[in-house]
C-alpha cells in the first residue's frame, strides 16, 4: 500500500518548508476576492494533507463528512422546528441521532476493532476460526469520528447552526487538528471559521502561533524522540532487565508520551493560531497534578471533556448516588481505554484508572488531607503504572517491567542496551524538574513579540530542525 507517513508529520521539511508556507500564504490572498475562497483554499489543502498520508482514505472521509452533514442537517431543522412548537424531542428526532451514531460507531468499530474482536474469539475458542483481515487504521479516525458524534448530539439538543456544508467540511478537516486532535466543539469553532476577523492577516496571531508551534516541536524532536529510544530498547526485551532499566524504561516512557502529545497539541494550536483559529487547550501541565482527578481535568483536555459531556453525563453522571456515580467514572473510562486502541491492555489501562478515580473519590469524602509532595507522588505513581501497562504488548511485558521495578535484590549499574547510569540520572533528573517547566499555552497568555523571543525561538527552531534526521511519527496518531 502506498504510503508516505514521514510527509504528513508536523515534524517534517516538507511540512514546514512547503506545504504551510503555501497553505497560510494561499488562504490570505484567496480571502481577499471572497471569505468562501478562503474557506475552499483551506479545505483543499488539508484534504491533500491528509490525502498526502494514502488518498486511498480520503474518499472515506469526505463520505463520512458528507452523512453527517446530511443527519446533522436533518437535526438541525427537526430542532429549529421543535424549538418553535415548543415541544419536547420526538420520535423522529431521537431516530435521526441513533442512526447517526451507530454509524459512526460502526465505521470505526469496522476499521479499529475488527482485528481484535477476531482475535479475542479466536484466542477464546483455543483455535483459529477467523483469519484476521489486518485492517489499515485510517488516519486521525477516531478524531474526526468523535468530533463529528459531538456535533449530531449538538444538532439533536438544538445547539448546532451549520453556515454551509463548506463551512462544515472545514470544521471536520482542518488540518491542525484532523490527524491528533484536539477534539473539537462545533459552537466553539464554527463562529471563528465564518467570522470576518478570520480572514485577514494578524502579525500578532501568526507571532504567537509560530513560537508556540516552535516549543511544541522542540519538545517533540528534541525530548520525546530522544527518551523513545529508551523506552522502546526496554520494552523490546522486558524478559532480560535489571532493576534499574525497568525504572529507565518506565519513567521513559512516561516522560515521552507527555513531551510527544502535548507538543503536538502545542503545534496544533499554534498552526491554528496562524490561520486566526483559536483551538481549545489540550494539556495543562498535568503531570502537576495532586490527584488523578485534577490528572484528567489536566491530561487530554478535549477528551476528557467530550467523555464528560456526551457520556458520562448522558449515563447519569453523578446523580442517583455514590453507587451510580462510581459505575459511570468506571465505564467512562473503559470506554475511554478502548478508544485509545484495540488491545486488552488498553482496556486495563482504562480500568485501572476508572479504579483510581473510584477512591480518589471516595478519598475525598473523608475530608482527609495529605502533604502536597505525597499527593503528587501518589498521583504519578498511579499514572506511571498505568503507562506501563498503556505501552506494553502484551500483560505478560508489563508485569515483567513492573516486577522488575520492584526487585531490589536486582539492582545492576551495568546494564545492556541504551542503557547507562548517566541516561538514567538525565532521565531521573528531568523527571524531577519537570513539574517546574513553564507551560507554553500559558506563556502565550503574557506572550509580547520581542528581539529577546525571537531569538529565543530562532535557536529553538535551529536546534529541532537539526534533529530532524531522526524525524519519528506522533504517538497518538496510532489512536
Amino acid at each position: 500500500m502506498w504510503k508516505g507517513c514521514a510527509e504528513v508529520l508536523f515534524n517534517s521539511y516538507e511540512f514546514i518548508f512547503l506545504f504551510l508556507p503555501i497553505a497560510v500564504i494561499g488562504f490570505f490572498l484567496v480571502s481577499k476576492f471572497r471569505r468562501q475562497y478562503g474557506t475552499l483554499w483551506l479545505v483543499l489543502a488539508s484534504l491533500f494533507f491528509y490525502g498526502w498520508w494514502n488518498y486511498r482514505y480520503v474518499p472515506l472521509l469526505m463520505a463520512s463528512i458528507c452523512f453527517n452533514y446530511w443527519v446533522g442537517h436533518r437535526l438541525e431543522t427537526l430542532a429549529a422546528e421543535r424549538e418553535a412548537a415548543n415541544i419536547a424531542p420526538h420520535t423522529s428526532m431521537k431516530t435521526w441521532l441513533a442512526f447517526g451514531i451507530i454509524v459512526n460507531v460502526a465505521l470505526l468499530g469496522y476499521f479499529k476493532y475488527t482485528d481484535f474482536f477476531l482475535e479475542t474469539v479466536n484466542a477464546l475458542a483455543g483455535a483459529d476460526w477467523f483469519d484476521l483481515p489486518h485492517i489499515v487504521l485510517p488516519l486521525g479516525i477516531s478524531f474526526f469520528t468523535f468530533t463529528q458524534t459531538a456535533y449530531l448530539v449538538d444538532a439533536y439538543r438544538g445547539e448546532a447552526k451549520t453556515p454551509s456544508f463548506l463551512t462544515y467540511c472545514e470544521f471536520v478537516t482542518i488540518f491542525p487538528h484532523l490527524i491528533a486532535g484536539p477534539i473539537i466543539n462545533h459552537k466553539d469553532m464554527m463562529p471563528q471559521f465564518v467570522s470576518e476577523k478570520t480572514f485577514k492577516v494578524n502579525w500578532d496571531n501568526i507571532a504567537m502561533g509560530l513560537s508556540l508551534f516552535t516549543m511544541g516541536l522542540c519538545k517533540k524532536v528534541v525530548i520525546a524522540d530522544k527518551l523513545s529510544h529508551y523506552a522502546n530498547d526496554i520494552f523490546a526485551r522486558t524478559d532480560a532487565l535489571t532493576c534499574l532499566e525497568a525504572w529507565l524504561g518506565a519513567l521513559s516512557y512516561t516522560l515521552q508520551l507527555y513531551f510527544d502529545f502535548s507538543g503536538y497539541s502545542e503545534m496544533a494550536m499554534g498552526l491554528g493560531l496562524i490561520i486566526n483559529l483559536r483551538l481549545p487547550q489540550n494539556f495543562d501541565s498535568p503531570y502537576k497534578s495532586l490527584s488523578i482527578i485534577d490528572f484528567w481535568r489536566r491530561w487530554h483536555m478535549t477528551l476528557g471533556q467530550w467523555v464528560k459531556n456526551y457520556l458520562y453525563i448522558p449515563m447519569g453522571g453523578g446523580r442517583g448516588g455514590q453507587l451510580s456515580k462510581m459505575r459511570n467514572l468506571f465505564v467512562s473510562m473503559l470506554i475511554i481505554g478502548l478508544w485509545h486502541g484495540a488491545g486488552w491492555t488498553f482496556v486495563f489501562w482504562g480500568a485501572w484508572h476508572g479504579v483510581l478515580l473510584m477512591i480518589n473519590h471516595l478519598w475525598r469524602t473523608l475530608h482527609v488531607a495529605l502533604p502536597k509532595f505525597i499527593c503528587w507522588a501518589l498521583t504519578i505513581a498511579g499514572a506511571t503504572i498505568g503507562w506501563v501497562f498503556f505501552r506494553a504488548t502484551t500483560f505478560t511485558d508489563a508485569w515483567n517491567i513492573l516486577t522488575t521495578m520492584v526487585n531490589w535484590h536486582n539492582i545492576v549499574f551495568k546494564g545492556s542496551g541504551s542503557f547507562s547510569i548517566k541516561s538514567f540520572v538525565v532521565v531521573c533528573l528531568l523527571f524531577i524538574i519537570m513539574p517546574f517547566l513553564p507551560n507554553p499555552v500559558r506563556i502565550m497568555n503574557w506572550f509580547k513579540p520581542t528581539c529577546k523571543w525571537l531569538f529565543l525561538i530562532i535557536v529553538l527552531g535551529i536546534l529541532s530542525l537539526y534533529k530532524f534526521s531522526q524525524v519519528s511519527d506522533f504517538l497518538y496518531f496510532q489512536f
